[in-house]
């Protein structure tokens, strides 16, 4: 069990995608964020916790989930550069699914279902499906909300 979460601790400080990673490395060249950018056009870089500051006054943030829009997590200590994930669908008002890179090292997921579990249901704090035991992982994510390239700015 303590290898399984430092895998996911490593892998996940591939999002960044500030840095180059060799084939032989243990994250590989796949990562989150530049995953995101080359499919939805949003020109931000760096850290993927990053994006929702960079976007401000250039993209639409909001606190609800639309397609084609990503969701930004923030950094913490088991994801320290922060994660994004691409809107593919609303479930409900509180289940979405996205596509994101990384967050199984070296995959690209689709389809994968994210729950809110914020206490005042603004997606600020998020569950994400988990494969390997197939279902939503035990842990909470906090995340700033979405940023997507139309539509009003209507977070801070």
């Amino acid at each position: 069990m303590k290898k399984l979460a430092l895998c996911l601790l490593l892998s996940l400080t591939a999002c960044g995608g500030s840095r180059e990673f060799s084939r032989a490395s243990f994250n590989g060249p796949l990562q989150c964020a530049p995953y995101a950018r080359s499919r939805t056009g949003l020109q931000l870089s760096g850290a993927a916790a990053s994006w929702w500051r960079q976007s401000a006054g250039h993209y639409a943030r909001s606190h609800s989930p639309t397609p084609g829009s990503v969701l930004v997590f923030r950094a913490t200590s088991r994801v320290p550069s922060g994660h994004v994930s691409i809107v593919r669908k609303q479930i409900s008002s509180r289940t979405i699914l996205v596509d994101h890179a990384n967050w199984e090292p070296g995959r690209i997921d689709r389809n994968v279902p994210i729950t809110d579990v914020s206490p005042d249901h603004d997606w600020t704090l998020v569950r994400v499906w988990w494969a390997p035991i197939h279902g939503l992982g035990r842990r909470a994510y906090p995340a700033y909300g979405f940023v997507s390239a139309s539509g009003p700015d209507d977070a801070s």
